[in-house]
């Protein structure tokens, strides 16, 4: 009795479709999208947002009309392609802007310009005026106008965005304070600038590091297909061993940088020390809360080796299954283009 009342598995026959009232939802949620995307750029000025325009409300790259009591306005700017703001890192976060006189120019200082001298020398060697349209490039070091009409100094090294024509600097460190400005809860604003800056410096290890462990777990998945059961419990121990180990080694890094702060006592120092006091507790929280959980599930230790070896045998039958988290990555950056698209085109129609 107990074998028959075990219900023999078959795959289902009969396919039909399923939640059809929220396919029905999606369809119509796809629908509006598409309305509201072109609405947008029906009324969105496209140009505006790719092109990028100035102060006076001419648009980059094209011959522009005459607007009756705007100053500037009207100019022929075919040879002037890019934006450039007089002073790139005053971010007004009131108003989501930044708070500067934007131009356009032919060319974006590649180089740092450190007075009026050199903006004026850039000027005439690359034909690209950074000031603003009523001055001249022999004016610059002589009206005394250039003090608000020219950007300010020292000028940072800067470089087109892709697509969108815009002289960004090359330099993060306006953008780092720019993010501290947002997120206004942190109470010491310096420790968020070292953390962006120090992010920013080691980004090539944090990418290599990513790409590691990328291909570390598509060499493990072809592992367990053929030594399942041991790989199961070396991985356990080694588990259990890395975080008994690092949690050890963090725990030293602690009491030695502690002994050392008293020589130092710099803010850096007291930032490091507490950063590894956090890591020290979160460690040894993480590796009993997993010791307690390997105790408990010891037991099912046999069942995840099973899903391990059939698990294995897919990815070597349909080995382009280890392709579908990208494919789903891609498909959603193409959605959040689409998204944000279609944001800028709506800020655009004024």
């Amino acid at each position: 009795s107990h074998k028959s009342s075990k219900r023999e598995w078959k795959p289902l026959e009969d396919h039909s479709c399923t939640d059809v009232p929220w396919l029905l939802l999606f369809i119509i949620f796809c629908v509006g999208m598409g309305f509201i995307c072109g609405f947008s750029i029906a009324t969105g000025a496209a140009a505006r947002l790719l092109s990028g325009y100035d102060s006076y409300g001419n648009i980059c790259g094209q011959k522009n009309v005459k607007v009756e009591g705007i100053v500037n306005s009207g100019l022929d700017l075919t040879h002037k392609k890019y934006v450039f703001f007089l002073d790139p890192c005053n971010i007004d976060l009131v108003h989501q802007k930044i708070k500067s006189l934007a131009l356009c120019v032919s060319a974006c200082p590649r180089k740092e310009l450190k007075t009026l001298a050199d903006i004026q020398k850039f000027a005439e060697t690359n034909g690209s005026t950074l000031c603003s349209y009523e001055l001249t490039p022999s004016e610059y070091t002589t009206d005394p106008r250039a003090a608000k009409l020219c950007p300010k100094y020292p000028v940072p090294e800067s470089a087109p965005i892709p697509f969108f024509h815009r002289c960004a600097p090359v330099n993060i460190s306006c953008y780092a304070k720019f993010a501290e400005a947002l997120i206004t809860f942190v109470s010491d604003s310096s420790v968020l600038h070292r953390l962006i800056s120090g992010v920013m410096t080691s980004k090539e290890i944090i990418m290599g590091l990513c790409l590691l462990s990328l291909v570390l777990s598509m060499i493990l998945m072809v592992i367990i297909r053929y030594i399942s059961r041991v790989l199961v419990w070396i991985l356990t121990i080694l588990v259990i061993l890395g975080s008994l180990g690092g949690t050890g080694v963090l725990w030293w890094l602690y009491a030695k940088q502690r002994a050392s702060v008293g020589v130092v006592e710099t803010q850096i120092a007291k930032d490091n020390l507490q950063a590894l006091l956090v890591y020290a507790i979160s460690a040894t929280v993480f590796t009993v809360i997993l010791f307690l959980i390997m105790l408990i599930m010891r037991k099912r230790v046999a069942l995840t080796i099973a899903l391990f070896h059939v698990a294995g045998k897919v990815f070597i039958h349909l080995p382009l299954l280890v392709f579908q988290p990208f494919w789903t990555f891609f498909v959603l950056v193409l959605f959040w283009t689409y998204w944000i698209t279609v944001l800028l085109f709506l800020g655009t129609t004024g």
